[in-house]
């Protein structure tokens, strides 16, 4: 038996209450580490960079094993560039390579850059018309219940491959579980984290990251999913906000 255990912080009100954004986290663990995953949650809300967060929500539910899909890491290739400008160009054309329309990248990236604040989830976004999919406003579709496979062994290799922040190994695990969606072409996203600049295009063929794809400083963030037409969208949002998922890496024994 595994425990998803999921928190939300926003400032000035709850998030359904028009609160501002201000951390999430999402772990599956076994029951010994619920309470020490829980804390560590509350540190972060309390702590983060973004502000004081005054609306805390901890979840915790019981996934049955049988439940959880397997996937296997996506691979991780760093493209750095000079500045912001040529990463996010650069970016481009990873999504145009992993199948989505020059229409479409251009969409999504006005709509990442007209955000007002962050949103907690994703824009649901046609990979050929550009159109919006998704009916959440800024609310958008949070991935949910997911984790590493094995924690310590990933956290030793992401190490030995230069990576040793949390925010890579948290991005690269909703990244390998939004790549395997039903209907996914790619995904682009930067952190609304002030004191982290990078970002990523990920798709089935990799997890592409740049060093430089917003400006230090800003507290704005976001992702979009590029979506086949015709795809099933309650299926797909079923798949990201409830299927359990553990990603496995063959490479972390090495």
């Amino acid at each position: 038996m595994l425990y998803s255990v999921r928190m939300r912080a926003a400032q000035g009100a709850a998030h359904e209450a028009g609160g501002r954004h201000i951390s999430g986290a999402e772990r599956l663990v076994p029951k010994e580490l619920v309470a020490e995953t829980t804390q560590a949650m509350l540190d972060r809300a309390f702590e983060h960079s973004r502000g004081q967060a005054d609306f805390i929500n901890i979840t915790v539910e019981s996934v049955a094993a049988e439940s959880v899909r397997l996937l296997q890491l996506l691979p991780i290739t760093t493209i750095d560039t000079d500045d912001v400008p040529s990463g996010r160009a650069e970016a481009k054309l990873v999504l145009a390579n992993s199948g989505v329309s020059e229409k479409a990248i251009e969409a999504g990236f006005e709509k990442l850059l007209a955000l007002e604040d962050s949103m907690r989830g994703a824009m649901l976004i046609c990979a050929e018309t550009g159109i919006r999919l998704d009916l959440r406003e800024n609310r958008g579709v949070r991935v949910s219940r997911m984790d590493i496979g094995d924690d310590a062994a990933f956290s030793k290799w992401l190490a030995s491959q230069g990576f040793g922040n949390l925010h890579i190994r948290e991005a690269i695990v909703l990244a390998t579980k939004v790549a395997n969606a039903p209907g996914m072409v790619a995904e682009i996203c930067w952190s609304d984290d002030p004191e982290y600049t990078a970002g990523y295009a990920a798709s089935l063929g990799g997890y592409m990251r740049f060093p430089k794809l917003k400006a230090y400083g800003s507290p704005l963030g976001g992702r979009v999913f590029f979506i086949k037409p015709g795809t099933n969208i309650e299926a797909l949002i079923e798949y990201l906000e409830n299927q359990p998922v553990l990603v496995i890496n063959g490479e972390e024994a090495g």
